[in-house]
């Protein structure tokens, strides 16, 4: 850790809970630093069109709101990198956030993550999970050097992650189960060695100690086919709070949500959840951007060891 700075605010997660925290803790001259895993992953950056949030006077789509809330936060002197975050250790001083790109140390966290995260669904896909079945290229590509590897889902986040294993495999197959991708004029599209198959699904991942093989179902003529497969990296939407880089480091709820007061902290002190990572009854973006900015305030409280919370409008 010796020479590495250490930040007053860390904040796991760049959707609007953890962007609104970076708006005011940064605003409060907090040091403080947004570790989001892409801009394009979250669950505001798939709505297409949003005009219920305060404030906005015409239809946007989720992405363009997420860049204002970003570009708010960069302008108060917020710091944002796009990094996979995989692990921590916070129960220390200070607390430290393992990326894929290194380690961050921070006097307090913000956890901000949202329920993106993937729920096992494709038969095979959970009993293979670990043995061949991954949700993150960046982890575990190196695993599959010289392989045969697939990527399922239509999205920015997949073609990028199919970017990040084209480094390592001989063959990658990008598989699609709307009738395009979500993305035009991607280089790594014209690479040789990855094929994409357009509205097709996988119905079933197979293996006996590691994944084998896939079944491949065609939307449109409803055949299917048999494909071997050495890893299988799924891109789809989830619905279950991202939890899994914690460890169980702080409460988790048995709906897999991290437990909070009304103050946005968690059992660890220094430590805070914001937003559809946190056991919230009502999912929106307005409830998401509050939740950070109560975070933000009770961090700030936390590392200047106030009584109270400091409140300011303008």
């Amino acid at each position: 850790m010796e020479g590495q700075q250490i930040y007053d605010v860390v904040i796991v997660g760049g959707g609007p809970a953890g962007l609104s925290a970076a708006q005011y803790a940064s605003r409060l001259n907090l040091r403080t630093i947004v570790l989001d895993k892409s801009k394009s992953a979250g669950a505001l950056a798939f709505t297409h069109k949003i005009e219920n949030y305060p404030g906005i006077t015409r239809p946007i789509s989720g992405a363009e709101l997420l860049d204002i809330f970003r570009n708010q936060a960069v302008t108060f002197g917020a710091q944002y990198i796009e990094t996979q975050v995989i692990g921590v250790n916070i129960e220390g001083e200070p607390k430290e956030i393992y990326a894929m790109d290194g380690n961050y140390y921070g006097k307090t966290v913000i956890l901000a993550t949202g329920s993106m995260g993937r729920k096992p669904t494709i038969t095979g896909e959970k009993e293979l999970l670990g043995k061949g079945v991954s949700y993150c290229a960046i982890c575990d590509a190196a695993f599959y050097r010289d392989k045969n590897v697939c990527v399922i889902g239509d999205s920015e986040e997949a073609v990028k992650e199919a970017e990040v294993l084209a480094r390592f495999t001989d063959r990658i197959t990008l598989i699609a189960q709307s009738n395009r991708l979500r993305v035009d004029g991607h280089p790594i599209l014209n690479e040789k060695k990855v094929s994409v198959l357009i509205n097709h699904r996988v119905t079933e991942i197979r293996g006996e100690e590691f994944v084998e093989s896939i079944v491949v179902h065609n939307n449109d003529t409803k055949a299917e086919t048999f494909m071997p497969m050495d890893g299988v990296f799924v891109y789809l939407h989830g619905n279950r709070p991202i939890v899994d880089f914690l460890d169980f480091s702080v409460d988790i709820s048995d709906e897999e949500c991290v437990l909070t007061n009304r103050m946005m902290e968690t059992n660890v002190a220094g430590v805070f959840a914001a937003g559809d990572v946190s056991c919230t009854e009502v999912r929106q973006v307005v409830i998401a951007a509050a939740n950070g900015c109560v975070a933000a305030l009770s961090a700030e409280k936390y590392i200047n060891q106030r009584k109270k919370r400091k409140y300011a409008w303008g």
